[in-house]
């Protein structure tokens, strides 16, 4: 098939995210099957126009404060000048509406909606813009296929009116050559914390530095790692002087991919607090390295831990649940190792070669059923 698919960003870009890492991982396999791919998005600074990487030819236009303005023209256009089978519209920001000026057959893939977790990240006013911009959803899109990577998702788009029977779920995979359990490699010596991801206010990276206070008391030796970059890193930092935390708690903004892999491996539990979630691939690519998880019990982290068995999740927002949690999976050793075994096994079960082959599937399905 000639696949013509649009999304905000590609994995090039430095804004990108898990909503790139999960199309492109998809994309690039469905090259390997033999289909052709066109990537429409957004340009940033020292950006082609258009190149090709792992067989997907990317066309970036616009910029990403206006290209929801100029896609579509461009899709259009794209439309007109080559004959696709089926488009792939990939939601992780304001939809594009493709079906008010596309006529190819659709496939929506959504990673999850923002709906009010927005107005916890950014001003008021782009807040509502892009609440607002959520709303039309249901009455532009029915009749089309959705696919989704979490079943918290699904019931999400579900409850907003939109048909179970034509949502699919598709799990996402991960890098098992890279997210894998070595026995040789030791824990840390000392009882470590680690928060591995973007650094976001809508993470709620507070509630680990105030839930680490309280473990604190009880685990003075613990220490808490806080990996990765974001504009809400200076809060943070700040906030962790007030707690008198400023001298433990270490912040190491981006790390190569080897190091990443080394955090999740040393440390003795990962930390996942954030207010809503597509899927929580961290939480796997811990787990597949052997270290267990405490996530808020969300929409999209939820499905990414097995509760009990691989970790633990806690009430959203509770800063004493976190906090106990978290001191039992340090002081349990005999838990711990428990669940550091079936982390592994947990995470075996998800792999982007069986994610793009369930994904051509429905995409195949779809292309025959045009609107």
């Amino acid at each position: 098939m000639k696949i013509l698919a649009v999304n905000w960003q590609d994995l090039t870009n430095p804004q990108a995210g898990g909503a790139e890492v999960h199309l492109e991982e998809i994309l690039r396999r469905l090259v390997s099957h033999g289909h052709e791919i066109t990537l429409l998005c957004s340009g940033y600074p020292g950006a082609r126009r258009e190149e090709i990487i792992k067989g997907v030819k990317i066309i970036r236009r616009g910029r990403r404060f206006n290209f929801n303005l100029v896609a579509p023209g461009h899709l259009r256009r794209l439309a007109r000048t080559s004959p696709f089978d089926i488009l792939i519209e990939d939601i992780n920001k304001i939809p594009f509406y493709t079906p008010l000026y596309m006529k190819l057959p659709t496939l929506v893939v959504v990673p999850h909606l923002f709906s009010t977790t927005v107005f916890r990240e950014i001003n008021f006013l782009l807040g509502t813009y892009i609440y607002l911009a959520e709303k039309p959803l249901v009455a532009v899109y029915r009749g089309r296929k959705f696919n989704v990577i979490s079943e918290s998702t699904a019931f999400d788009i579900a409850q907003r009116g939109i048909p179970r029977e034509d949502i699919s779920v598709v799990h996402c995979g991960i890098d098992k050559g890279t997210f894998a359990y070595d026995a040789t490699i030791p824990k840390y010596a000392r009882p470590t914390i680690l928060y591995l991801g973007r650094i976001k206010k809508y993470k709620s990276i507070d509630h680990l530095l105030l839930a680490y206070k309280k473990v604190q008391e009880f685990i003075s030796e613990a220490d808490l790692i806080i990996v990765g970059s974001g504009d809400y890193t200076e809060p943070l930092k700040k906030l962790a002087r007030k707690l008198g935390l400023g001298d433990k708690v270490q912040f190491k903004g981006f790390v190569s991919s080897k190091d990443k892999v080394e955090y999740l491996r040393r440390s003795h539990v990962a930390v996942y607090p954030s207010l809503k979630e597509g899927w929580g691939l961290t939480n796997i690519e811990a787990n597949a390295c052997g270290t267990a998880v405490v996530a808020a019990d969300v929409p999209g982290l939820r499905d990414s831990v097995d509760n009990g068995r691989t970790g633990f999740l806690y009430r959203y927002g509770d800063i004493e649940d976190l906090a106990a949690k978290l001191k039992t999976v340090l002081m349990d050793a005999t838990l711990r190792t428990s669940m550091e075994k079936n982390a592994r096994q947990w995470a075996a079960r998800f792999d982007w070669d069986t994610a793009a082959d369930e994904f051509e599937k429905i995409l195949l399905n779809t292309a025959g059923n045009r609107p």
